[in-house]
């Protein structure tokens, strides 16, 4: 894999939402130096109850638009489109190093001295190969109990991380777990680790429960060494957000969820591309 604009483009960094912010949060962290693009795709959320070939479409829209804005490195903040994309993204970009999610079941598996794993997900990131191969590979012996947490991913993007109806959701998905003797939660979807606080209230002290985000940066930077695209350190890197929801609605969460203020470019989709308002 060769690049041409060594160190001049950013990283791209997309969701349904705004659950891969999770993910920028953590490549910030990491990655200070590097400028990053955010797109979060507001106005075909979530991306859980859509078909294959509609994620795909969306994916790939997306990505075509980060190479307009020469993106080095595209992180794919979604569970979902990882687990229905990735695969083919990578082939029809092989010049372009992409970084997917996929559920921390290995190490959950590796670390259960009950030998009971919780996975929380959207329904599309169970059904896919990845999730099932990951399964298989890292957690035979292990029991593995699943939950979709219908209704949290909106709650999610409405930035109500810790209301009423969002506490009956997580305990609707976890009490049944913790009486099956779980002792590590997966998050599976990057929208879910805003509510890793409500999470370890409802499970205690003795689940552990593991965000992916922190390997998803580090894997971002393991590609960003491998290709030599480190950005020269020169200065600070700068975050651009961008939405085709409604710009002023994810200010407020970009307020909320990451105590940032800065104003969102809008995006709508035009025949299946993205273009800016």
């Amino acid at each position: 894999m060769t690049r041409q604009h060594k160190h001049l483009g950013p990283l791209g960094i997309f969701d349904s939402g705004v659950g891969g912010l999770s993910v920028l949060r953590e490549v910030r962290r990491q990655l200070p130096d590097e400028d990053l693009i955010y797109i979060a795709d507001q106005a075909h959320v979530p991306y859980g109850s859509r078909s294959r070939e509609e994620v795909f479409g969306f994916s790939d829209g997306i990505v075509r638009y980060l190479i307009k804005k020469q993106t080095k490195l595209v992180i794919i903040a979604c569970n979902t489109a990882s687990a229905v994309a990735l695969k083919d993204l990578r082939k029809k970009y092989p010049s372009l190093p992409f970084v997917g999610m996929e559920p921390a079941v290995k190490p959950a598996a590796a670390e259960t001295s009950t030998g009971v794993v919780g996975v929380l997900a959207t329904p599309s990131t169970f059904e896919g190969e990845l999730y099932a191969s990951t399964v298989e590979r890292f957690a035979r012996g292990v029991k593995i109990l699943q939950d979709t947490c219908p209704g949290l991913v909106k709650q999610i993007e409405k930035g109500e991380i810790s209301s009423l109806e969002t506490v009956q959701i997580l305990q609707r998905a976890l009490l049944p777990m913790l009486e099956e003797g779980v002792d590590e939660i997966v998050i599976g979807c990057t929208h879910y680790p805003f509510v890793i606080p409500l999470i370890k209230e409802i499970v205690g002290e003795g689940v552990d429960v593991i965000d992916p985000a922190p390997a998803v940066a580090r894997q971002a930077e393991r590609l960003l060494s491998k290709y030599d695209l480190h950005k020269e350190k020169l200065e600070e890197g700068k975050a651009f957000f961008y939405t085709t929801g409604e710009t002023g609605d994810f200010e407020r969460l970009l307020t909320d969820l990451l105590s940032l203020d800065t104003k969102a470019i809008s995006l709508r989709w035009v025949e299946g591309d993205l273009q800016e308002n």
